[in-house]
Formats: structure tokens, C-alpha cells, sequence
């Protein structure tokens, strides 16, 4: 069959794209910008008429709307994604004369307040009006290594504290990827459901605190320290990050987390022909190291770059006001540098700690890194030579510069910025 996956791109609809070219069937690829002879080129924020659509449905078989988005930004607004472009398709694709169209929504968008939600359940409760063969596929967290929710709960797994949004005990029940696209290929091929609305959920249900675990485990973590945080000061840094670019805590997501993602799994289960596998079997042991590495990376850069930003700023605070001026000049004399030019390094020398530390934090890259590195190997030297005291002090201040070095190596290596 000739079949039109919109979403192609996307996460889900890479894997349909997959499972659907394995079964045989003529995969036609919706994307933003067409490329290749397989793809056609689509844009939600503005093909919101059937007309914009009826030219590309020339030949189609089946349709399959895989384009979702979890955080509105700029001209993507749940209205255009969700609705009014769904809508649209769905319309033509009657039209057209399509056979069946495939809908993926979302577990919830039934009886969810959210403005996600809504939007989903309002193209949905449209298709169910057409005269044309259907179904709305409604899966929990869908699991898959590239997915970005996926990326995401691995990479809090990875904490070494887990915070627990009201103690963590929102229910859940992921479903891995590959079972819900081989649910789709399925359902393109025989009429295998016996209702056209689907709940798909996988075969373990945990709490989100459990699922947490559940990630750290299969990447061969040790148990994290667990610590709850009230409800009242999550909706606090729901509304703070609303509307930061990026954010995955939003008031919609904070309150799609506490309806939970999980459901009967019986419809999942006759459709797949056994049980559907648990989220404890997600991650094979073979990539539990290399996931590891990927957790860990998320959030590692940032822990160190904003633990050398606090080093900078407060070396700089302390050396221009907090620390007896008279000992600084004290210390500047032990290499040569008296009166206005020691006055002068001073203050210049808390000048250019602020501006790293602020760099630091705003325009991370290899130039900055190494400029670091140059200026703490040349402070240590310095002071080594002019007060070879501070080598052996029991503080160690000028051997704690080596591990500073060793972790402006490491930002060295893995930036790509320059």
C-alpha cells in the first residue's frame, strides 16, 4: 500500500516509517523540508486547510499523523500542531477517497485538562465523525533510545538524587516504541482491533519514582538517594518555567505527570498477540554503559561549568572587596609588584576572574576553556615560585589547582564550540 506517515522526522514517525518499509508497503515521508524522492514536504503551522493537502494525497492508501509536540514555541502552538492541521488532513484524506487513517493521540487526551490534551482530543473527536475507516491510537510514555522524554528520564535517572514531584508516586506504564509501531503495521494491514479508539500501554506499571529507579538500574547504577519535593513547590517552578525556552516543566507538564500514563493493557496485549514488554526489559545490557555515558552527559557540562563560574566570581569578590587589601599587596610585594602597579594587578586580575566566571556561564567554548587553563597553570607557577610556602600548606591552595586543570581539560575535549 502506498502510505503517507506525517511526522516522518519525528521520533514516532521514524519508527513507523521502519516497520511500515519492512512489511513492503510504499512509505511516503512527511517532513518540513523535502529532501529525497520519498518525501513530501508538509508544514503544520500553515497547511490548515483540506485544500493544502488534497495534491499530496494523489494515490495514498492509508494516512498516518505522527507530528505532536510537548512544548509550544513560536508559531508551534498546540492549536495549529494538534487541531487545526490535523483537522485539515483528516478532512482531505475523506476527501480523497483515503482508506484508513492512523491518528496517534495521546493516553489522556479523553479526559485531560490541559491545553495539550484538549487540542489532541479535539482532532481526534473529528475524525471519529468522518466517513472513513480509522483509528486513534492513544499510547502511554512511549520508551525508545532517541526519543527525547526517554533522553530526558534517563538522564534524571542518572542523578545521583532522585527528586520525586509530591513523592513520585504518579502512576505509569511506558510502552517501548518497536511494540507500538509494530502495532501500526498491524492495523494498516487487517482490521485487527474491534474498536477504533486505542489505549496502548506497556506490561509494567510503576510509579514514577519506581520508573526512575527502573532507568538507573538498566544502566548499571547504583541505587540514588530519593527525595521528595512538595507539590506546592512544583507548581512554584511550573509557573517560574512556564515559558522558558526548552523546559520540560511546564504547568501542562506538571499536570500530564500527575494524571500518570498508564491504563488497561488488554487492547495492547490482543493486538500484539502476547503480553507487551516492561520497562525493567527496555534497555538491553549491552547498552547499559553507552546510555550511561549519554545520561550522565546532559547535565555533567553544566555542574562543572557552573561550579568554575562560582570559583571565578567569588575569587574576584573576595579579591576586590572581602580580603584585606593590605595582605593582597602584602603578597603582590613577594613578586616584585609595589604601589600604584600592585594596586593596579589587583584589581585588574578580580576584573578578569569576574569576566571568566560570567563567560563561564554565557559563552562556554574551547577559546574560553583554554584561555582558563593558560591562566591557571601561569597563577600557579607564579605562586609556586614566589611562594613556595603555599606548596606545602596544609590547605593545599595551589594543589587544588590540578583538579581545576583536569576539569577545564575535560571541558576542553568534549566541546564542540570553539
Amino acid at each position: 500500500m502506498n502510505i503517507l506517515v506525517c511526522g516522518a522526522e519525528g521520533f514516532i514517525g521514524r519508527a513507523l516509517c521502519d516497520a511500515l518499509a519492512r512489511e513492503g508497503h510504499r512509505v511516503c515521508r512527511g517532513v518540513r523540508h523535502a529532501t529525497r524522492e520519498d518525501e513530501v514536504g508538509i508544514d503544520y503551522t500553515s497547511d490548515v486547510a483540506p485544500t493544502d493537502w488534497l495534491s499530496r494525497l494523489h494515490a495514498i492508501d492509508v494516512v498516518i499523523n505522527a507530528v505532536g509536540i510537548l512544548i509550544e514555541r513560536g508559531d508551534q502552538t498546540f492549536d495549529l500542531i494538534h487541531r487545526r492541521a490535523p483537522i485539515a488532513l483528516f478532512e482531505a484524506a475523506s476527501r480523497a477517497g483515503v482508506r484508513r487513517i492512523v491518528q496517534v493521540s495521546a493516553l489522556g487526551a479523553q479526559t485531560g485538562d490541559t491545553d495539550y490534551f484538549a487540542s489532541k482530543r479535539a482532532a481526534d473527536e473529528y475524525l471519529q465523525s468522518l466517513p472513513v475507516t480509522h483509528y486513534i491510537l492513544r499510547p502511554a510514555l512511549v520508551y525508545g533510545t532517541t526519543g527525547s522524554s526517554s533522553r530526558f528520564f534517563r538522564a534524571i535517572a542518572s542523578l545521583p538524587v532522585h527528586p520525586l514531584p509530591a513523592g513520585g508516586h504518579q502512576l505509569v506504564r511506558p510502552i517501548h516504541i518497536d511494540e507500538l509501531a509494530e502495532i501500526v503495521a498491524r492495523l494498516v494491514k487487517t482490521d485487527t482491533a474491534d474498536q477504533p479508539v486505542l489505549d496502548l500501554v506497556g506490561g509494567t506499571q510503576l510509579e514514577y519514582g519506581q520508573m526512575l529507579a527502573a532507568y538507573r538500574a538498566s544502566m548499571a547504577l547504583p541505587p540514588a538517594w530519593r527525595v521528595g519535593i512538595p507539590a506546592f513547590l512544583v507548581d512554584a517552578g511550573a509557573a517560574l518555567f512556564d515559558r522558558v525556552p526548552n523546559s520540560m516543566l511546564t504547568r501542562d507538564t506538571w499536570r500530564m505527570l500527575q494524571m500518570g500514563s498508564t491504563g488497561n493493557v488488554a487492547s495492547t496485549t490482543k493486538l500484539l498477540g502476547r503480553p507487551p514488554a516492561g520497562l525493567e526489559s527496555f534497555v538491553a545490557p549491552v547498552d547499559a554503559i553507552p546510555l550511561r555515558h549519554a545520561a550522565l552527559a546532559v547535565w555533567r557540562p553544566a555542574l562543572l561549568r557552573a561550579a568554575l563560574a562560582i570559583m571565578w566570581i567569588w575569587t574576584a569578590v573576595c579579591s576586590a572587596f572581602i580580603y584585606p587589601q593590605a595582605a593582597s599587596l602584602a603578597l603582590l610585594a613577594r613578586v616584585h609588584l609595589q604601589g600604584g602597579a600592585a594596586l593596579a594587578v589587583l584589581y585588574l586580575a578580580a576584573a578578569l576572574d569576574f569576566a571568566f566566571g560570567i563567560a563561564t556561564l554565557v559563552r562556554p567554548g574551547r577559546r574560553l576553556w583554554a584561555m582558563q587553563i593558560g591562566l591557571v597553570t601561569a597563577y600557579s607557577i607564579v605562586i609556586a615560585v614566589a611562594l613556595p610556602e603555599f606548596l606545602w600548606h596544609p590547605f593545599g591552595p595551589i594543589l587544588k589547582n590540578v583538579p581545576i586543570l583536569a576539569l577545564l581539560l575535560v571541558l576542553f575535549s568534549e566541546e564542540t564550540r570553539s
